[in-house]
């Protein structure tokens, strides 16, 4: 049994957002065969009630608080220094020392990174014994932040996509090997960074589809007569927030003036003033939910509309293991392993978005057909371990080198 350092810029539990679910799951998968060392941060003290649970599948464990308002004048540093702002955000002295002690004490034979934010703790580690699970080409997405925003918030989004691509090349040029979460992800990064081929691979999400199951029976949360649409997510991210302000605000007028008993539901935690303002008489903001599997299993449609993020969405697979129909944006859609028209439906501008929802609404056998399907090829094709066996190889290449 080898032992792992496995670091992680959010606590990998509970698996209640985008990233968490695929750290946490990337954890259980490690910890079954390894010995395997935390270092993390918590920057919600709600998560602080789970550390104990996160403990079980650590040989170690070590999190540092991270305050977020701190956190970002923190990286303002990044100004001065010329590096990208991520990674003064994420910088703590004391996890620095303990992840220090932890590769002198215990032996690591390998480390395993979440993020790129990360990688600056095992500057003093051999790159050649370090995998990076990059997720998503992060870099791409300040980019796209940029024309979303007044100088000088576009410059700096600008800039951080810029120097967070420079990091996120050298990091991928030297470790042992690096993923990202689709095949459309790793594309995207090679086409900026030509000479990692081959160095990096996609390492696909997943979903439990035990848990995420139609099988289960929930009370509905919704009113009775009402058609509720539901978005699902993690509601201070910013390709989230734009996903519902456009949704709201372009697309569910024109489905409401169709069918008057539609009402928006917006599903997720920490909604904060731009997703709040968009509340109305048919649009409800619920903030945390203690088990958002009811506003899927109940839900009419669930929709996509993400303008911004791309690659493989938990809220799509976990809506899809669901047995509901959904409907999501190209660029997130064309990522799943699905055939689109069967299994899910895409859309791209605001008339694709009306068409292929009422599409549904109209049509309750079409409804019932489509999340059949999802159900159907969730199951067959989107097991975690499945996806995260990929890691095993290159942990045993790198475990066995010298």
């Amino acid at each position: 049994m080898s032992s792992l350092l496995y670091l992680v810029h959010r606590i990998p539990y509970p698996p209640n957002k985008g990233d968490k679910v695929r750290s946490f799951h990337l954890l259980r998968h490690l910890a079954a065969k390894h010995r395997v060392f935390v270092g993390t941060f918590i920057d919600d003290p709600q998560d602080e009630a789970y550390v104990e649970k996160l403990r079980e599948f650590c040989a170690g464990l070590y999190i540092a608080r991270l305050s977020p308002k701190l956190a970002k004048l923190r990286s303002l540093r990044g100004l001065l220094t010329g590096e990208a702002l991520t990674l003064p955000y994420y910088r703590d002295v004391s996890l620095q020392a303990w992840v220090n002690g932890t590769i002198k004490e215990h032996r690591i034979d390998a480390a395993v990174v979440f993020s790129s934010a990360m990688t600056p703790y095992l500057n003093t580690f051999p790159r050649e014994k370090t995998l990076v699970d990059f997720c998503d080409v992060d870099s791409a997405k300040w980019t796209q932040y940029a024309p979303a925003h007044r100088w000088p918030m576009s410059w700096i989004y600008r800039r951080e996509g810029e120097r967070l691509l420079s990091h996120e090349r050298g990091i991928a040029a030297s470790v042992a090997h690096s993923f990202f979460s689709t095949e459309n992800e790793t594309e995207l990064f090679l086409r900026s960074a030509p000479e990692c081929r081959g160095m990096v691979s996609a390492m696909c999400n997943g979903v439990n589809s035990d848990f995420f199951s139609p099988q289960h029976e929930f009370a509905s949360p919704y009113a009775a007569g009402e058609i509720p649409l539901v978005f699902t997510g993690a509601m201070d991210y910013w390709p989230n927030i734009d996903a519902v302000k456009w949704f709201a605000e372009e697309i569910f007028p024109r489905l409401q003036a169709r069918q008057p008993d539609a009402r928006f539901y917006i599903v997720g935690r920490s909604p904060g003033a731009a997703v709040q303002a968009l509340v109305g008489e048919r649009v409800v903001v619920t903030g945390t939910v203690p088990d958002v599997r009811p506003y899927l299993r109940h839900a009419s449609v669930v929709v996509a509309p993400l303008r911004i993020a791309r690659g493989i969405q938990n809220k799509v697979l976990e809506a899809m293991s669901m047995g509901v129909p959904v409907v999501v944006a190209r660029g997130c859609g064309e990522a799943v392993d699905a055939v689109p028209e069967r299994d899910l439906l895409l859309a791209e501008s605001v008339d694709d978005h009306v068409r292929q929802v009422m599409a549904l609404l109209e049509s309750p056998e079409r409804r019932v057909s489509v999340g059949q399907a999802a159900r159907q090829q969730v199951v067959q094709c989107y097991s975690w371990d499945a996806h995260l066996s990929i890691i095993d190889r290159h942990i045993e290449t790198v475990v066995a080198s010298v």
